[in-house]
């Protein structure tokens, strides 16, 4: 049996009659998924598992496939239609909905025709409960479950560290939650018992969306009055940006802090494959479209450098405004502090960016003081797992009559789930995700929908059939998607089925382009030996098989075109869908990838926010009162596995239980993998440990078998 482990670089194998040659590369960027092929080399860091096809080399199982039509017709400029028989290859048009089409499109140019400021804001404001809402608060309190009840007078303590999934959690899930963490906020707020909040913030490996989501609820907390105290061991810019929206911030004397810039690399294969004799044979469409260069040059490509270094622009120039306005310092202030290299933490509490030096019991010594707890006490705290499971009845915060589904989608992209994935594993199943936007579709009982995505791509072919099934939700009820850390290739793909697409300031989206080719290992095959013969039948039989040679000069043609109609369809299905002329959208495709902001200015993006900005303009479309409340029903929640169970409630013995998750977790082919640019881009959606050497050992033995 052959199985190759998820980590944080790429694994490619060639599978020849039972051994398997592999090699590692390491992608830097999110890209459109690959060519409708098989059997041949998918450049794209947009990954699922690869597969193990006999005499195979491949990276990703990304397949590219759009439904084709041999009539479309480009939309007119500022022109948005929502009929769901767009790219459809019937040619016999129903009479009797043409009508509702053209109603249906005469709301989506209106709707188009918005700005970022005409759509509701959502901005949280807190409201104090009158005294008979405080009573029925306290009622509800008193009949509350035992785990849902917390002592007068708490603080309530979160570890943000590591992996933050913006999947709904169950209780036997290990890991940080986005939305419970959000509404952990939220309801600390409003909890009387709830005195303030002890925030630990340590080494983070999530992206910038999610880290703008946390910092928000961080200001909105501030709101209530309660305190919020920060505590940071370690802190590089994507922590301190959240450190510093606290009240106060401690750190220890032997606090690690580098606060010295943001870098992006990007590392090139083309030297290595030409000592091992292995001939890259790519078609990129898009001049931004690095995927392939990473396998094609030795150097960064002009037009890469100039993405990249606008990403980065807007990521470090987002980071200075926010912090100088936050500290209340001038712009040129911070980033001379940057550039003097400082990493003494006297110096950081001279200069104003921490409150003090202190150690974490010296924190809760102060806040023992401060909610006037005697020092032989402990100080009343509720962790955060503990505090998710308060529901927001008991404080007297839940929803109105009106319902609005929510539909997670979150990692790489396939469209059936491997027999062999767990029940909770990472990843976006395309076949999972359209039977819930059919119950939406099917029920009266909700008004709106939100598709939450968090993905760099994967399988187009997944990609457009759950575009397809957006659509036709679109067209009966109000669908907003709201972008989290990124939504790139197949991610934008989902996206742009909806109507309005809200992202955060730096969601890293767009990629619309093509990359695909296989490698010719003639020359590898020679050195070790190896031979391969092919008997076939067909002038292009051998096209994706044969890759122990180059491509024929009329195999290379028809390589190339099929990239460049797999570009063209994907590029005008993505005008059609913005109702942007294609020559528009040509400006803005090209496989580059745009912050939020840049897309927004460019048509890609309706308005700037993040999941509370959704649900307000979710209302405005559903004609629900923005005074109202609403009841959002998540159709993504988990049900654990019997890992987790057993994990849940038999804690650890030496490790076993969270030895075998991770072993059972790395066996699963549906876990996504997501490219990492240094830290500023993407990060592998699930921490991998290799540092348990029993867990080494058994890896080794499986993948030998």
């Amino acid at each position: 049996m052959s199985k190759l482990l998820h980590t944080p670089q790429i694994t490619c194998t060639v599978q020849t009659h039972g051994k398997n040659f592999a090699a590692l590369l390491h992608l830097s960027k999110p890209h459109a998924p690959c060519l409708p092929l098989h059997n041949h080399l998918h450049v794209s860091p947009l990954l699922s598992p690869p597969l193990h096809a006999k005499s195979v080399f491949s990276l990703s199982r990304t397949n590219l496939s759009f439904t084709h039509s041999s009539k479309f017709v480009a939309p007119a400029a500022h022109r948005r239609s929502f009929s769901v028989r767009a790219f459809d290859d019937s040619s016999e048009p129903a009479a009797e909905t043409q009508k509702p089409e053209q109603e249906q499109e005469a709301k989506e140019q209106e709707s188009h025709a918005k700005k970022d400021g005409d759509y509701p804001s959502g901005e949280f404001e807190f409201e104090e409960f009158g005294v008979w809402k405080q009573f029925g608060v306290k009622l509800k309190m008193l009949v509350a479950f035992p785990w849902q009840r917390v002592k007068k007078g708490s603080v309530l303590t979160m570890k943000l560290r590591g992996q933050i999934s913006d999947q709904v959690k169950s209780r036997f899930s290990s890991g940080l939650s986005l939305p419970q963490i959000c509404e952990n906020f939220i309801k600390a707020a409003y909890d009387p018992r709830i005195s303030g909040i002890y925030l630990h913030i340590d080494s983070l490996s999530c992206g910038w969306g999610k880290v703008e989501e946390i910092r928000r609820h961080i200001l909105n907390f501030k709101k209530s009055g309660k305190f919020i105290v920060g505590y940071v061991p370690t802190c590089q810019e994507k922590e301190y940006y959240l450190a510093c929206a606290c009240g106060e911030l401690y750190a220890p004397p032997s606090a690690y802090f580098s606060l010295y810039g943001l870098t992006v690399q990007a590392s090139f294969l083309r030297g290595v494959l030409d000592k091992v004799g292995v001939e890259p044979q790519v078609q990129r469409i898009g001049k931004y479209k690095s995927a392939g260069d990473q396998l094609l040059r030795k150097s960064m490509s002009e037009e890469n450098c100039e993405m990249l270094t606008t990403i980065l622009d807007n990521i470090y120039g987002s980071w200075i405004d926010e912090v100088s306005s936050t500290k209340g310092k001038k712009r040129e202030d911070i980033e001379n502090f940057i550039n003097e290299g400082v990493f003494q933490v006297e110096r950081l509490k001279k200069e104003g960016f921490i409150t003090d030096i202190r150690y974490d019991d010296e924190v809760i010594t102060m806040l023992k003081e401060r909610l006037g707890v005697q020092t032989d006490k402990n100080l009343p705290l509720v962790d955060y797992r503990r505090y998710s499971r308060v529901r927001k009845w008991t404080l007297g915060l839940s929803g109105g009559k009106d319902l609005i589904a929510v539909i997670r989608a979150s990692g790489a992209i396939s469209r059936v789930k491997s027999p062999t994935s767990l029940p909770s594993s990472s990843g976006i199943i395309a076949e999972q995700i359209i039977e819930k936007i059919r119950v939406v579709r099917e029920s009266k009982k909700f008004k709106a929908a939100i598709i939450r995505i968090d993905s760099p791509g994967g399988d187009a072919l997944a990609s457009d059939l759950m575009w397809r099934e957006i659509r036709q939700l679109a067209a009966s009820k109000p669908v907003i998607a709201s972008m989290v850390d990124v939504a790139a290739s197949g991610g934008y793909y989902m996206a742009m089925g909806t109507p309005t697409i809200v992202a955060e300031k730096l969601t890293l989206t767009g990629s619309i382009g093509v990359v695909s080719g296989k490698l010719n290992l003639g020359n590898l095959y020679e050195k070790i030996g190896f031979n391969k013969e092919i008997i076939s039948r067909g002038k292009y039989a051998e096209l994706l098989a044969a890759e122990q040679r180059p491509f024929r000069p009329d195999e290379a043609e028809l390589f190339a075109k099929m990239a460049d109609n797999a570009y063209k369809m994907f590029r005008d299905k993505a005008a059609f869908s913005r109702s942007m002329p294609v020559d528009k959208m040509e400006g803005v495709a090209q496989g580059r990838v745009w912050t939020g902001n840049d897309a927004a200015s460019r048509g890609l993006v309706d308005a700037i926010g993040g999941f509370s900005r959704a649900i307000a303009i979710a209302k405005e479309k559903a004609n629900i009162p923005q005074t109202n409340k609403v009841t959002l029903v998540e159709l993504s929640r988990p049900s654990p596995s019997l890992p987790e169970i057993l994990s849940g409630i038999g804690g650890s013995l030496v490790g076993v239980d969270t030895a075998m998750k991770e072993l059972l977790r790395e066996l699963s082919f549906a876990e996504g993998i997501q490219a990492r640019m240094d830290g500023i881009l993407y990060e592998r959606l699930e921490s991998s440990s290799f540092s348990n050497p029993i867990l080494a050992m058994i890896k080794d033995y499986l993948s030998s078998l």
